[in-house]
Order: structure tokens, then C-alpha cells, then sequence
């Protein structure tokens, strides 16, 4: 796969995929509720292992190659900023919603590209 097509997936945390209808999401609007979901948990989906840590840090790898990053919970939103194989990926503000077993992350406030990942 080319990196440039792995970068674009990335810059919304992770590669981009069908979401279900957006009636089977349940928005995340605050901190300790996403913290509950993502705590203790590891976000998979193709390639991709991600850790989101209470105390702000991202970890994990995709495609061979380590996610790196920090986030913030910022007027209802996750906002990160994250590195992917050594390049930035940037500084970008998510809503998020979940659904049982994964956890929808949108760019752009909800207005941009969906990204489910597993909670596993």
C-alpha cells in the first residue's frame, strides 16, 4: 500500500472504513464517559493497535510503524495530536460516538471522514 494513501487514513486516527448508520452510534460528549470507553483498552483495525491513556498520550503502531501522539478533551471533543513512522500528522479536534464493541472517531468537529476502530 502506498505510505501516501496510509498517511491520509491515519490523520483521522486510523484507516478509513465503512461506518455503520449513524443511527447505531451513540455520541461521546464528555471526557470521563470517553475515558471509560477507551481505558484499559487497545483500538484495532487493520494493521492498527492503538492505545488512548488517560494521561493525554497516544501509543501504538500501524502498518509496522509507531503512532505516537497527545489529546485533549476540548468542549465535546477529542482533539489529537499525532505522529505516524516519524511524520506529523497533525493537530485535529473529533467527534466521537460508539457502538457496543468499536468507537467511531469523525475529523473537522463531525464533519469531515469516519474511522472505526475495534475495542478490544
Amino acid at each position: 500500500m502506498p505510505k501516501l494513501h496510509i498517511i491520509a487514513a491515519l490523520a483521522v486516527a486510523a484507516t478509513l472504513v465503512a461506518a455503520p448508520a449513524l443511527a447505531d452510534y451513540e455520541k461521546i460528549t464528555d471526557r470521563s464517559e470517553f475515558l471509560d470507553v477507551v481505558s484499559n483498552t487497545t483500538l484495532t483495525r487493520l494493521g492498527i493497535k492503538v492505545q488512548v491513556t488517560p494521561d493525554g498520550g497516544i501509543r501504538g503502531s500501524a502498518f509496522g510503524s509507531p503512532v505516537t501522539g497527545t489529546w485533549s478533551w476540548d468542549s465535546g471533543y477529542f482533539c489529537r495530536d499525532l505522529a505516524w513512522g516519524g511524520d506529523d500528522l497533525g493537530y485535529n479536534c473529533q467527534e466521537v460516538a460508539r457502538d457496543g464493541g468499536s468507537i467511531r472517531f469523525t475529523s473537522d468537529k463531525g464533519s469531515g471522514r469516519s474511522a472505526s476502530l475495534k475495542l478490544d
